[in-house]
């Protein structure tokens, strides 16, 4: 039978939603809800987590008032972090699928806030966690409950070849197809199946496509192997979903990528372990930050063709996208949401979605093999010079501290005296004053734990607009895998963030703070 026609009214609007989706890219469409949902599994079977089903579901059905009474008494009854955490992550992934903007985002910080934990006292340890937990539950309650889970049981009906290509299907939107044979692949190898979802997200260079599967894994070596196929799953599902805004212009940067690979015959060689001096690490890392995105995936890629260690070409792409941070003008006013006033370097900043996306790209690069070790770092140069590009006035800024701010702390050389000053710049939200005292702190060559913990307690009690705990620990990652003459710039651009998201509390903290007391 034929299908009525839309309503005028519903068939406009579907217009007016695709119109506006071309223009604003998926991680807006997607946080505005604009995204088609994909419901090729609807009706079937719940996705149980065995072991871990009851408190999988316990994080699902909790009323968000009895949540965290609920969890401290799980702690004080032996369950660990990591459990909760675990159990979390699979509510949070069957609840949402990587469809939900605040959803995905609440899983890509599980498993930093457990890292976070692992840095404070045992009577505080829980607070990242349970701050986790608490935006976790809330969201999937907002979302819907068990009642509107994402994640279904894949179909076992038709089996799919190996040789079939899943981006192919991803592209076709076939969605069916594209999860069996992803369950097929993770099945018989799990590195084979994150490679060949790597090759999917390299369609699109874009922050979220590009941390959640390197999050996700994460997840996985948490959890376990048995629920590789649901934490994975959820980055599939992402770039299924954005299939329905592709452009031409996603194919540039693939076909850049296919000729950087034959000119300088990448895939004939195995990575190199050239360990450059720091000029050259500097150099690179200018020529992305200055550079149009194909003559910075240049760069990177005639610096793997000449032996370049990958680690050292993840140092440049992590100081380029710090860059960004550093020279942010700041929120203008037309920008100006709900926790984010003008001025504001915090939450989806662009130097803080650089350098997520750049912690990502060299971290995938380490996890992967082949071809994908090549790609993650020459895209991740593409990508962060294409970030950049979209605000061209930050090559013509100059990166904070200035010599002004420098010039006040020039007398200071006490470590305590420095560290009360880095409290007062973070309370008192002045950004540029807290990356020069950091400075200072770095120039007498201090100790860098006390500067971590100070900014923790923040990454802790802040909201951070969803990125406090990522963003926390790609600024650490970054830190210990860049040489010293450049690590400290990263602990400037923290310093700078922390006193941007300083002064909104993160909901459900106050309370988890008095349940630890008891």
């Amino acid at each position: 039978m034929m299908k009525p026609f839309l309503p005028r009214r519903r068939f406009l609007q579907d217009i007016g939603k695709a119109a506006i989706m071309s223009t604003v890219g998926p991680s807006v469409a997607m946080d505005l809800g604009m995204l088609p949902t994909l419901r090729a599994d609807e009706g079937k079977k719940v996705l149980h987590f065995g072991p871990l089903e009851a408190l999988a579901a316990f994080m699902q059905e909790t009323p968000l008032a009895e949540l965290q009474p609920a969890l401290v008494a799980k702690l004080k009854k032996g369950v660990s972090l990591e459990k909760l955490v675990s159990a979390a992550a699979l509510a949070n992934a069957r609840s949402f699928g990587g469809e939900d903007y605040i959803g995905f985002h609440t899983l890509m910080a599980m498993k930093p806030a457990l890292r976070m934990a692992s840095l404070m006292s045992d009577h505080h340890a829980p607070l990242p966690v349970l701050k986790v937990l608490y935006r976790n539950a809330q969201r999937i309650q907002d979302h819907g409950g068990r009642a509107n889970e994402v994640l279904h049981p894949i179909s076992e009906a038709t089996q799919i070849s190996f040789n079939s290509n899943l981006n192919q299907y991803v592209r076709n939107q076939d969605i069916v197809s594209a999860e069996r044979l992803f369950k097929n692949l993770v099945l018989k190898d799990r590195h084979e199946a994150f490679n060949a979802l790597l090759e999917v997200v390299q369609e699109n260079t874009e922050v979220h496509r590009t941390v959640l599967p390197y999050r996700a894994l994460e997840m996985v070596d948490l959890i376990g192997e048995e629920h590789a196929t649901t934490l994975l799953r959820q980055s599939l599902r992402y770039c299924l979903a954005s299939e329905a805004y592709r452009r031409p212009s996603w194919d540039r940067h693939g076909e850049v990528l296919s000729r950087l690979l034959d000119e300088q015959k990448l895939l004939e060689k195995n990575p190199g372990t050239r360990q450059p001096d720091d000029a050259y690490v500097d150099k690179l890392s200018r020529n992305i930050f200055e550079s149009s995105p194909e003559d910075a995936a240049g760069a990177v890629a005639e610096a793997l063709g000449q032996g370049v260690a990958p680690s050292c070409i993840g140092e440049a792409l992590s100081m380029a996208a710090n860059q960004l941070v550093l020279r942010d003008p700041g929120r203008p006013p037309k920008w100006e949401t709900t926790g984010k006033p003008p001025g504001s370097v915090h939450g989806d900043s662009i130097g803080v979605h650089a350098s997520d996306s750049m912690n990502a790209w060299r971290n995938l690069a380490g996890m992967s093999n082949g071809r994908n070790i090549y790609a993650c770092l020459i895209l991740g140069a593409w990508q962060v010079a294409n970030d950049r590009q979209q605000r061209p006035e930050l090559l013509h800024e100059n990166p904070l501290p200035s010599a002004h701010h420098l010039n006040e702390y020039r007398n200071i050389s006490d470590q305590n005296r420095l560290l009360e000053l880095l409290n007062e710049t973070v309370r008192g939200n002045l950004q540029a004053h807290a990356t020069a005292v950091v400075a200072k702190y770095a120039e007498l060559n201090l100790p860098e734990e006390p500067v971590f913990q100070c900014l923790l307690q923040y990454a802790v009690s802040e909201d951070g607009a969803l990125h406090a705990e990522k963003y926390f620990a790609t600024v650490r990652s970054d830190f210990y895998h860049t040489r010293p003459a450049f690590r400290w710039n990263h602990l400037m651009g923290l310093a700078r963030v922390t006193a941007s998201e300083f002064g909104r509390p993160a909901a459900g903290q106050a309370e988890a703070r008095e349940l630890l007391k008891s």
